[in-house]
């Protein structure tokens, strides 16, 4: 979660925001028809043959000037609105915990159980939208310059994708998915032996984390960098529907999307930090550092700690430390999930990895549609708590992740782009739960170790630690677990901030300081105040569910406007369809003048003109009669005024 969980985005580790605004060289190529040059410059002339196209492209009718004023406005009409909803929201909590728990039950009996249906077929329907992106005629459109070549590498752009794909979120439910859904398994499914049951658990855990996730992330990602390296606008959600909305996008219509775009990401990453916080607080009481069953302080010191730091680093730039942070996490998470393989059983779970994954992709189709109807009551209350919250979860998070995946993709085929993005990070995915869930599977099925309350009930909180204690070196590995959160941890704080301060102010590549240093202690103090809700509702277990519901809901409008974003992107992959098709006629009547002029042959014998006509079979010559009758009799001679002609050989 990207996990949706906790995603690196550092402005260090991508191209330099810069290269991907208007006003660049590569950004504002005419060629393709790019966008604006920057404010103060003159714009460069499209070139002649590129006036029609261009002309009847309404997605170009934006000025330099126009994008200028709406960035400035923004501070004002997005920003303002977004920190005052967050603002009255954490004090709202803080204030009255218990009116707010009221609130958060009739919610989850109403709201939560109700919109399960609506996100199950959302995400099956952008999942399906983008291997219809991919693989039509539309996924030839290149992300960039037409002849652009890749920002980076295939193996550096995997690498990326690989980041994204970790975080917080597969550190948390690595072993606890699995294993809640092995002891308390989709109502309705097969499980009449401990196989079936293992195998069940496996293919649900995988469709949470798998391409529907992802999906949900290429829509928001592709629609931006058509945006932003096709056109070359700023990055903003706006910008990405103007080939929906057209001049409305300058206006409050724009205003509203972008703050909801911000609001969705701030209580995403803010669930992530809550998540996160549990489960330090978990491995801190398996060493011994704090009383088990949790301890409230010392989550909301945690929160406190971790948002310092991310404030330390949007006001002293220390972005580069942030960079190697986050390069160390993934090579420390890397280990450790290798360690584990070669701890448990590694045979068993490579042959778990197989038939699991070959049982998710068997399953797809009625996977992705189960919403449990005909399970009543009990059937509601499990896709409330599980699919409904992943697929919240996501939405959530789309604007964050799918701003990172939209930056490091420039130069990338439509095509490889949703194949990429849907293909490497689910891999990762499976890989990581069937190395972690399947060694937890493994214990609880065939022993030494029970991993599972005495009342047959998961901790989900302390489930990892759980698996590390029956291994070797169990309290150094439970430590580099904790490190590996931690820092999981400081990294999504810290580009969380970043990416809601640029939304926040426009699209803004270098946002000031106290947009950052806000959304920092924004998304910190939102984690603190459900935690401290959810700890007033009797135990961090209902942290969780607090969590859960408020990202259920806060995903709700921004999952309106994704619906958007598939309309915007179909129109403006259209257009760029149209346009092409109208290059290649242009090109074809020019060559046809040329070849015309060149090979034109009179031929006194015959009373022909032989014409070689390109893009014909070879060797076919078109025979052209001279005269004025329809029906090519010979004329007289060369100055006819009309002729007819046929294919010889065709």
């Amino acid at each position: 979660m990207k996990s949706p969980p906790g995603n690196q985005l550092q402005p260090a580790e991508v191209p330099p925001v810069q290269n991907l605004l208007p006003g660049t060289p590569d950004a504002g190529d005419p060629a393709h028809g790019s966008g604006p040059a920057p404010s103060g410059q003159a714009a460069t002339a499209a070139p002649p043959d590129e006036a029609a196209a261009i002309a009847d492209d309404p997605v170009l009718s934006v000025s330099p000037d126009e994008v200028a004023a709406s960035q400035s406005k923004a501070i004002r009409r997005v920003c303002v609105p977004a920190a005052s909803f967050s603002l009255v929201f954490v004090l709202g909590v803080a204030l009255f915990p218990h009116q707010f728990n009221d609130v958060v039950t009739a919610v989850q009996d109403s709201v939560v159980r109700s919109i399960g249906w609506y996100y199950v077929l959302l995400t099956s329907a952008f999942v399906a939208f983008c291997a219809y992106v991919g693989l039509s005629r539309w996924g030839d459109v290149r992300l960039g310059r037409d002849d652009e070549e890749p920002a980076y590498s295939t193996r550096s752009w995997f690498a990326m994708l690989f980041a994204a794909g970790m975080g917080i979120g597969l550190v948390f439910w690595g072993v606890a998915e699995p294993l809640n859904h092995l002891v308390s398994p989709p109502p309705g499914m097969d499980t009449s032996t401990p196989a079936a049951a293992a195998s069940e658990a496996m293919s649900t855990t995988f469709l949470h984390w798998g391409f529907h996730a992802w999906g949900v992330y290429v829509v928001v990602g592709l629609a931006i960098a058509l945006s932003v390296h096709r056109k070359g606008r700023p990055i903003s959600i706006r910008w990405a529907l103007e080939p929906l909305l057209g001049d409305r996008v300058k206006g409050a219509l724009g205003d509203v999307i972008d703050a909801v775009a911000v609001i969705s990401t701030v209580f995403g990453v803010a669930s992530s930090l809550g998540l996160g916080a549990m489960q330090i607080g978990s491995g801190a009481a398996f060493l011994g550092l704090i009383p088990s069953g949790g301890n409230i302080v010392f989550l909301l010191l945690t929160v406190i700690v971790v948002a310092g730091m991310a404030l330390l680093s949007a006001v002293s730039g220390l972005d580069r430390g942030i960079k190697i942070l986050s390069n160390t996490n993934l090579v420390l998470a890397a280990l450790l999930v290798a360690f584990v393989f070669a701890a448990g059983p590694s045979l068993f779970i490579a042959r778990e990895f197989v038939a699991d994954l070959g049982a998710y992709l068997q399953d797809f189709v009625s996977l992705s549609f189960r919403t449990f109807a005909y399970e009543g009551p009990e059937g509601e209350a499990w896709i409330s708590s599980w699919t409904t919250f992943y697929w919240g979860w996501w939405i959530a998070w789309s604007p964050f992740v799918g701003i990172f995946i939209a930056r490091i993709s420039r130069g990338r085929t439509v095509r490889e782009f949703v194949i990429g993005v849907l293909l490497v990070p689910t891999l990762i995915g499976v890989l990581w739960f069937s190395v972690l869930g399947g060694s937890a599977i493994y214990r609880q099925l065939f022993g030494p170790a029970d991993l599972v309350r005495p009342d047959g009930t998961v901790d989900t909180n302390s489930a990892l630690f759980a698996l590390v204690e029956t291994m070797p070196a169990a309290p150094v590995i439970a430590g580099l677990f904790i490190l590996l959160i931690i820092i999981f941890f400081v990294t999504s704080a810290d580009s969380g901030a970043f990416v809601m301060a640029m939304l926040s102010t426009g699209g803004e590549q270098d946002p000031p300081v106290w947009s950052r240093s806000f959304w920092a202690i924004g998304s910190g103090a939102i984690a603190a105040v459900l935690l401290w809700s959810g700890w007033n509702r009797g135990s961090l277990d209902e942290g969780l569910a607090t969590i859960q519901t408020v990202t259920i809901v806060v995903a709700a409008p921004f999952s309106v406007i994704m619906v958007m974003l598939c309309v915007s992107i179909g129109r403006t992959l259209h257009w760029e369809h149209q346009r092409r098709l109208r290059q290649e006629a242009r090109l074809f009547r020019q060559e046809l003048h040329d070849d015309v002029v060149e090979s034109v042959l009179a031929d006194p014998a015959t009373g022909t003109l032989n014409v070689i006509v390109p893009r014909q079979r070879r060797g076919s010559r078109l025979r052209v009669p001279f005269g004025r009758r329809a029906h090519g009799a010979p004329g007289s001679g060369p100055h006819s005024e009309r002729f007819s002609g046929q294919h010889d050989g065709q």
